[in-house]
């Protein structure tokens, strides 16, 4: 170990550390949660065949968390914990169909921010192959919603 390392090393282990510490003193750091490209199989769109055969969308998510106590704790239960928030969008995406790609991102955004101590939801959902006959990459739509509180 090089000198500069061990005089580190001893300096850590002169610092006093408190695990009951609760951060009181530490600035608070707004969190924002992203979860791109969610692809799940689904069942929505305008014409029945669509809604009948189904096809792939990508999801892209924002949750905007505010102050969250993990960025002191580093404990999941303090922060929004992004796989439920995936299990739950899957939920919302597969469990029913929808016409439009709005509807759909609306019933979204309004599941997270039901279920998740979220201040603001942003949803996007693509259709990497929508039925169109132009040559085109995707569509796709955007829901920004805020919580009532």
């Amino acid at each position: 170990m090089a000198p500069d390392d061990e005089d580190l090393e001893d300096d850590f282990e002169d610092e006093e550390f408190d695990e009951d510490d609760d951060g009181d003193d530490l600035p608070q750091t707004e969190v924002t949660i992203e979860v791109s490209g969610l692809s799940l199989y689904t069942h929505h769109g305008v014409s029945a065949a669509e809604r009948e055969v189904g096809q792939r969308l990508v999801l892209d998510l924002r949750l905007e968390v505010g102050e969250c106590d993990a960025t002191v704790t580093d404990l999941v239960e303090d922060t929004v914990d992004y796989a439920a928030v995936c299990e739950r969008v899957a939920l919302v995406a597969q469990q029913r169909s929808y016409r439009t790609l709005e509807r759909l991102c609306s019933a979204i955004a309004d599941r997270l921010l039901a279920d998740f101590a979220a201040e603001e939801v942003w949803v996007k959902a693509t259709k990497p192959e929508p039925p169109i006959p132009f040559a085109l990459e995707e569509v796709a739509v955007e829901v920004w919603r805020q919580s009532g509180v």
